[in-house]
């Protein structure tokens, strides 16, 4: 099929990269000429596992191309994908102007009707609210649009994984021809139609797909529905940590047992700084502001949201406790993005604690293996380690940041060597309380016995 993406973000190019690994003819577009020229010149302009390989190979099979010539790309594609950031605003709203404003390119520059598809995460009934778009937009030449909602999960880090093997792909939808047309993009995945270019140990050929065909009002909840109920585990587990602290509990003991029970299940619930990146605060926020506006109060999720703010000062807390005065010490911090196997910090726990820490007047230097770059753009006054060593090199204390497998592993000999004193602080409970004190560290972590 003919497939055209609006949007060359994270999701934009995960799923115009993985709809050609699937068969398809896709042309993605995007206002950003610079990020254009960079996929034109071979260049992957964010860290995902996978994706490079991706888009390299379907580029050379003239499956997948890049384009900065908005009208040509809708006009290229018999089905439309959005997929534009929506950001909140400062009231919590999603700022839905980018989806507006595809809405009228789509509508002023088409020639013949299109199957127009949400995949960027937005409030309920933007559906009904993008139909009437472009109808009045599109009202001179007579075409009829179809509109469908299709919600992403994809994790970052995992992305490629999660579209090219899915647990579930939800198509929201008001007529059989938009729900037979996206069953048609998607029936070499559902069915494995296609040679998955990711190892099998990494796409498990096993792992089950349910296609769900909802409305397209339902289709919309849905995303915000599982994003916001995973936000809640985790500030659970969060809550059920400070618990264990006061109480004298093991918070891993605890959140273990109960992963066990099927009906809970263990994702999710860790307990550490807490949640970031660009959607589950985003997506907690609207819906909390969603269910504002039909005069319902979400208190649930209002604390969930609390908790979660909560998390970076308890963290200082712990670090003022253990060192006394922050105020001219040597803090190495390990990890920036706000999880790991991306460079991603949107919404970054661990960029807001290096922004407490220099209000408070601590010397940071950081490593990062993916999120360096990026940081340097909204951090340029920190130091930066080229590798994990260089960053506790001299440090009264060692904070755990972002949970880098990589990290777990480190010669903590030679680490407890080189610190001016071996403190480290982990924020994300990576490393085993027990062998830290065998190596001779004060070590500190959330809802564990010190």
């Amino acid at each position: 099929m003919r497939i055209s993406v609006i949007g060359c973000g994270y999701v934009g190019l995960v799923t115009g990269a993985c709809l050609a690994a699937a068969g398809h003819e896709v042309v993605c577009t995007d206002k950003d000429t610079v990020k254009i020229g960079q996929l034109n010149a071979g260049q992957i302009p964010i860290y995902e596992l996978h994706l490079d390989q991706l888009v390299t190979r379907n580029c050379l099979e003239k499956r997948l191309r890049f384009t900065t010539n908005a009208g040509e790309a809708v006009r290229a594609g018999d089905i439309v994908f959005i997929c534009v950031g929506t950001p909140p605003l400062e009231n919590g709203d999603a700022d839905l102007s980018a989806i507006d404003s595809v809405a009228r390119l789509i509508a002023t520059e088409v020639r013949t009707p299109k199957l127009v598809v949400e995949k960027s995460t937005v409030p309920v009934q933007t559906g009904l609210q993008l139909r009437q778009a472009l109808a009045v937009y599109g009202r001179k030449s007579g075409l009829a649009f179809h509109v469908a909602s299709n919600p992403e999960f994809l994790r970052e880090g995992t992305g490629v994984e999660d579209f090219l093997h899915p647990d579930r792909i939800v198509i929201g939808v008001d007529d059989e021809s938009a729900e037979k047309s996206l069953r048609e993009v998607y029936q070499p995945i559902l069915q494995r139609q296609f040679d998955c270019p990711v190892h099998p140990s990494v796409c498990p050929p096993q792992r089950q797909t349910e296609c769900m065909v909802t409305s397209i009002n339902s289709a919309e909840l849905i995303k915000h529905a599982s994003n916001s109920f995973l936000a809640l585990k985790i500030s659970y587990a969060n809550a059920v940590s400070d618990l264990c602290e006061l109480l004298g509990g093991n918070v891993e003991e605890v959140t273990r047992a109960m992963g066990l029970d099927p009906r809970i299940g263990p994702h999710f619930l860790r307990a550490g700084l807490g949640f970031g990146g660009f959607c589950l605060p985003k997506d907690v926020q609207a819906f909390i502001r969603l269910a504002e506006r039909v005069g319902m109060d979400f208190a649930l999720l209002r604390e969930v949201e609390g908790i979660n703010k909560q998390r970076i000062q308890r963290f200082v807390e712990k670090i003022r406790r253990a060192l006394w005065v922050i105020k001219g010490k040597n803090i190495g911090v390990l990890g920036l993005a706000f999880k790991p196997f991306t460079d991603d910090i949107r919404f970054s726990p661990p960029i807001d604690l290096v922004r407490q820490l220099l209000a408070e007047g601590a010397h940071v230097t950081a490593y990062d293996r993916a999120a360096m770059e990026r940081t340097r753009t909204v951090l340029p006054e920190i130091g930066y380690g080229k590798d994990p060593y260089e960053a506790a090199a001299n440090a009264d204390a060692l904070v755990i940041a972002t949970e880098w497998p990589e990290f777990s592993v480190l010669d903590w000999e030679r680490i407890h060597g080189s610190m001016a004193r071996p403190l480290v602080l982990d924020g994300r409970n990576l490393l085993n309380p027990a062998f830290m004190a065998q190596m001779g560290f004060e070590y500190h972590s959330f809802g564990r016995a010190q």
